[in-house]
């Protein structure tokens, strides 16, 4: 492996042979073609194309759209690799075939002739950038690799992957690129895909497929750009079925929502699984016990036999009259129809529909007997006949979702009827309320409550399934919000991201097995990723001493990144008397003024109750500083971050505040080690653990 870096002016002197002057030549006309391709799309006229308004309205939000992805990001680099195959791909291997080249880019670029310039990453012949290696060189000569300073071409690597006398090395810009440090939203890693992330990444979209990643592993990167890649070779499907992102929380889904624009995605819709479930207003909150039992997966059979509960058997026969004819059906026919249709199983509400229809086709059965000939339109009048539609809402009535989750949770009989031989009496008591709501829109809704009530929305009527679904910190779901998940996806498939060891709530996953029955998609491919590229050893180390306490055999990432003095934990002796804390609040922020001397990103990570004073010493101190998922910028680099809400994002530099607080901040032991563990494993570059108490033991 070969690397060169050059000045501009020692390119310039030696003339147009340098690789290197050649190379930026190829970036300046590949990014002239972009405009052009963009100018092109910008002056095309619809007017003559279209036959109405409506034609002309979808096209013009295409156009949009193709203008909208064709824009050059300054500070992202049109390519980032090259191959140089050893023949045309595809071809016949013909003796002295010469192979073609390839400039590896976020998007396809095409001169005016429409030979390509720049091939998408996602292109078939783009493969083997990712996965090419000496012992399987895919029919690879080179491939080399660009490094850029701020949008400019400023070196190259060489590999030669049919030359089998160069040693392996490891790259160094690759290195560098997994490095660089960040400042502002979450950005791609199309450049440094490494092959187990690749096969992932272009895995099919009929299949699911649940990713086991450590901290640093890349599974968030690898989810976002499976949904591109889905999204490059199913275009026309997911266009029509839609695909949609679910993250834990708001800030984690602003911190990520920059990647599929910049791989040039715009249609993919990003929410938390709050928002799916949004059917009430969530103002109160459940304690843990009640929060266990509303998330276990029993709660969607006590549901599904309270929605049944509402259907009365008919006692009484029904008389239609049509004319001067009167048509009796009695009341054993009408129970069998009902029977027949409670034992099909299929939604409420389609049944509900349904049964006006069944009884109709029974008084047409009658008149056909006597000699009439009735056709379709005698049967829809007969099902909309007074007599038929006042049975119907006798047996089968309709179902309010909400307001029998209200009953549920308020009528303790009603509750006791449906959950016999499901719940226990304690469980039953935990998920009753104390004063019970009088209305559903007076009632303090809990978060949970709103996935109830979305199980029974689904009983009553079909959950809309979209083509494909990426569910990201996936390990702290309830089984009721895998199923609420699920739904989303019945027709599709999905992506599911997440790792054992992090999970933070009471009801964490314990399997991914069980996870994805919950889901819906028990035949989901589970892939593990175990090397580590963006958290340093010493500091993955140092979180990887809580494993056997918080998720007994799992492995401990194994991180590529050295970094020598990326941690450092420091004792802070109390200052005596009621000023201890002040001892800590000062090094703590002497701990960040430290880190912002260094490039790039600073989360300063303490216990949630922790964090109104050390917002009060930064203030004292004119420091200005960020919440969670908002952007940083080069003049505001300093985030404080209440440990909740840490998951998920990642800082080049941490200073995490008194480890023991965190642990105490949660209900208990193994929650509270858990939450350390996230909060260890967000630094990028260095990590600074500042404590005034003693550590939890796992890491003394």
């Amino acid at each position: 492996m070969h690397a060169h870096a050059q000045s501009e002016s020692e390119s310039e002197s030696v003339g147009s042979q340098d690789p290197l002057a050649r190379e930026r030549g190829h970036l300046a006309a590949s990014r002239s073609a972009l405009r052009a391709m963009r100018e092109d799309a910008e002056a095309l006229d619809i007017r003559d194309v279209t036959a109405n308004w409506v034609n002309a309205a979808v096209l013009e939000r295409q156009l949009d759209d193709r203008i909208k992805s064709l824009a050059d990001l300054a500070h992202t680099p049109l390519f980032f690799g090259r191959l140089d195959y050893l023949h045309a791909p595809g071809a016949e291997q013909a003796e002295g075939a010469a192979g073609e080249q390839f400039y590896i880019g976020r998007r396809h670029v095409h001169d005016a002739d429409g030979d390509p310039m720049v091939i998408d990453w996602r292109a078939p012949v783009s493969q083997p950038f990712y996965r090419a290696s000496k012992k399987d060189p895919m029919d690879i000569a080179l491939r080399r690799r660009f490094g850029y300073t701020a949008g400019d071409l400023t070196a190259y690597e060489d590999e030669h992957l049919s030359d089998a006398t160069e040693a392996v090395r490891t790259s160094k810009l690759l290195q560098q690129e997994i490095e660089r440090p960040r400042v502002g939203p979450m950005r791609d890693i199309v450049a440094t895909i490494q092959p187990e992330q690749d096969e992932i990444v272009r895995s099919g979209l009929g299949g699911s497929v649940c990713v086991q990643g450590g901290p640093g592993t890349g599974k968030t990167a690898v989810g976002l750009h499976r949904v591109a890649y889905l999204l490059y070779a199913h275009r026309e499907r997911l266009a029509r079925t839609g695909t949609l992102v679910i993250g834990p929380n708001a800030s984690f889904l602003h911190y990520i929502e920059q990647v599929l624009p910049a791989l040039g995605e715009l249609e993919v819709k990003q929410a938390t699984v709050d928002d799916l479930v949004a059917h009430v207003e969530v103002r109160g909150a459940d304690d843990s016990t009640a929060a266990l039992v509303k998330g276990d997966a029993r709660m969607a059979e006590v549901l599904r036999r309270a929605v049944r509960s509402h259907v009365t058997m008919p006692t009484e026969p029904l008389v239609v009259v049509r004319g001067s004819r009167r048509w009796r059906v009695p009341a054993y026919e009408l129970e069998e129809i009902v029977r027949e249709l409670l034992a099909r199983d299929i939604r409420y509400g389609a049944a509900r529909d349904a049964l006006p229809q069944r009884i109709a086709h029974a008084v047409l059965v009658r008149m056909e007997q006597s000699g009439e000939a009735p056709d379709d339109r005698v049967q829809d009048a007969v099902a909309r006949n007074a007599a038929v539609k006042a049975a119907v809402k006798a047996v089968w009535p309709p179902v309010d979702p909400a307001k029998l989750v209200l009953r549920l949770l308020s009528d303790a009989g009603f509750l006791a009827a449906h959950a016999e031989g499901i719940l226990d009496e304690d469980e039953q008591q935990a998920v009753l309320w104390a004063k019970p709501a009088r209305s559903v829109k007076s009632a303090k809704w809990s978060a949970a409550d709103a996935v109830l009530i979305d199980e029974a929305t689904d009983l009553v009527a079909r959950t809309h399934s979209l083509g494909h679904v990426v569910l990201d910190e996936a390990q702290d779901l309830s089984p009721m919000q895998y199923r609420a998940v699920g739904r989303r996806c019945t027709t599709g498939s999905a992506t599911v991201l997440g790792d054992l060891a992090q999970g933070t709530t009471p009801w964490a996953t314990r399997s991914w097995d069980e996870a994805l029955g919950h889901l819906g998609k028990g035949g989901a491919v589970v892939e593990e990723l175990t090397a580590g590229f963006r958290v340093p050893r010493e500091v993955i180390a140092y979180a990887s001493r809580l494993l056997p306490d918080i998720a007994p055999g799992l492995a401990a990432v194994d991180s590529v990144r050295e970094s020598p003095g990326s941690l450092a934990v420091r004792h802070v002796a109390p200052a005596g008397g009621a000023e201890d804390g002040a001892a800590l609040d000062a090094a703590c922020l002497e701990a960040c003024a430290e880190s912002l001397r260094q490039e790039g990103s600073v989360g300063l990570i303490a216990a949630d109750a922790r964090v109104p004073a050390l917002a009060a010493a930064l203030a004292a101190a004119g420091v200005t500083y960020l919440g969670p998922g908002e952007e940083t910028t080069p003049d505001t680099r300093l985030t404080l971050v209440p440990a909740s809400l840490a998951k998920g994002l990642e800082y080049d530099y941490v200073v995490l505040d008194e480890p023991s607080a965190v642990v105490a901040g949660e209900p208990d032991e193994r929650t509270g080690l858990r939450r350390l563990y996230v909060a260890l494993t967000r630094a990028v570059s260095g990590l600074i653990v500042v404590h005034a108490t003693g550590l939890p033991k796992q890491l003394a």
